[in-house]
């Protein structure tokens, strides 16, 4: 006998199946158990006589194994349940769990989570986030390969950071020095050059960042973007108000249960992302929320202040904040007049998910913005020469998975929305 999944009861009353998962729950009513089996598909109710079939020692999250007849169930909410004939251990616990896992909530603390982190997936609203962040990566792939975008995939071991030695983990690679990738930024606009024109990735990307902070951590899941043949930094952000408005619609539609579950506060964006420039935003900050301490950039309370601000004129979760000052983008960042750039932020509900903007593409520029930066451009021969034999226009962004899934469910913390984190303090599990 196959195996059936507990979503495909209702298609079998009447017939004989075999379930397998893990015991979730057991309520005891004198001879009468009613055992509930999880599967990666839902839970079901399962009636055992414990005259005839005994169920002493076997302990929730054992992975079990029924067979049993498929009949309409009595209870309240549920369409069906199994009779049981046969149980079988197929796992037993027999170590006490550090959390219970069946609750509606965890009752532990997040370190205690983070610790025991597969055993945490196995509880609904966490895995339910998972479940969420699974549709955003997938998303994000299917929307950009409707625009014509070609997936490519980078080499994580690299000879030079994108923005020179800091932030870096550094490798030892046989003989040599080497780093883990700060992002595939390099990369992507090499493969513009050559001829693949869209590209996007998603990949692991690391930051030696000795913070610790509920926004940060040192390895994360990056969904990067790159396209040539722009005309500037405005068709890059009109591109992701699209992508954004396809990755809401489908957590709605793909993951009901689960923003039912989560109880999501839904992102809104209204006719349109509004576009202010930075400089704007730092004055209506010392105006209207007499906050004076800010001259080229914004810190957490100014980003959280300006969507306020955003939210109640003009309806909308997002508001993207452009012409970012010289010293404050990178080297390759396209340069605007009065010191600016050719670049933005996208920042929602108070937390910025999102950098991009337009790039170099002038050999020669680049060159000399690289030397501007205190870099050698020797240094980054490999990824210069790229620009030597024809680089079009072209801009793009990069996108934190973990950071982004966070806020749209509303998480405090990103490592509740990290599998498993990587951060100052932590390397296992």
């Amino acid at each position: 006998m196959n195996r059936t999944l507990v979503e495909n009861l209702n298609e079998n009353i009447g017939n004989q199946v075999r379930i397998q998962g893990w015991l979730h729950r057991v309520r005891k009513l004198g001879k009468i158990a009613f055992l509930f089996l999880r599967d990666r598909s839902g839970v079901v109710q399962c009636v055992v006589n414990t005259k005839e079939i005994d169920i002493k020692g076997v302990r929730v999250e054992s992975v079990i194994e029924i067979t049993g007849e498929v009949t309409e169930s009595g209870a309240k909410n549920e369409e069906v349940e199994i009779q049981v004939s046969n149980l079988m251990v197929l796992s037993q616990v027999n170590h006490e769990l550090p959390m219970e896992v069946n609750k509606e909530n965890i009752e532990a603390s997040l370190d205690v989570m983070i610790h025991n982190r597969v055993l945490s997936f196995r509880n609904r609203k966490v895995a339910a986030i998972f479940k969420i962040q699974e549709c955003i990566s997938k998303s994000f792939a299917e929307f950009l390969r409707g625009e014509g975008f070609k997936e490519i995939f980078t080499p994580k071991i690299v000879k030079e950071g994108t923005e020179g030695g800091t932030e870096l983990f550094e490798v030892k690679y046989f003989n040599e020095k080497a780093y883990l990738a700060q992002s595939p930024q390099f990369y992507k606009q090499m493969m513009v050059s050559s001829g693949f024109e869209r590209v996007f990735e998603i990949g692991h990307v690391y930051r030696a960042e000795s913070h610790d902070t509920k926004r940060h951590i040192n390895e994360f899941i990056s969904l990067d973007l790159e396209m040539g043949f722009i005309q500037d930094e405005y068709e890059i952000m009109e591109l992701e108000e699209r992508l954004i408005r396809y990755l809401i619609h489908n957590i709605c539609k793909q993951c009901k249960a689960e923003v039912e579950l989560l109880d999501v506060n839904v992102p809104i964006i209204g006719e349109e992302i509004p576009k202010m420039k930075l400089s704007e935003a730092i004055e209506i900050l010392k105006t209207q929320y007499n906050k004076t301490n800010l001259e080229r950039d914004l810190d957490p309370e100014g980003e959280k202040l300006i969507s306020e601000y955003v939210k109640e004129k003009y309806g909308s979760d997002f508001i993207f904040l452009t012409h970012y000052p010289q010293e404050k983008r990178p080297m390759y960042t396209m340069p605007a007049p009065n010191g600016e750039t050719k670049s933005f932020d996208l920042i929602f509900r108070g937390l910025e998910i999102t950098t991009g903007g337009q790039r170099i593409h002038s050999y020669e520029v680049l060159k000399e913005k690289m030397i501007e930066k205190g870099l050698n451009p020797e240094s980054f021969e490999g990824y210069l020469s790229a620009f030597k034999y024809g680089m079009p226009p072209h801009g793009g962004l990069a996108i934190g998975l973990e950071r982004i899934t966070a806020s749209f469910l509303g998480i405090e913390n990103v490592r509740e929305a990290t599998m498993f984190t990587r951060d100052k303090n932590r390397l296992m599990p």
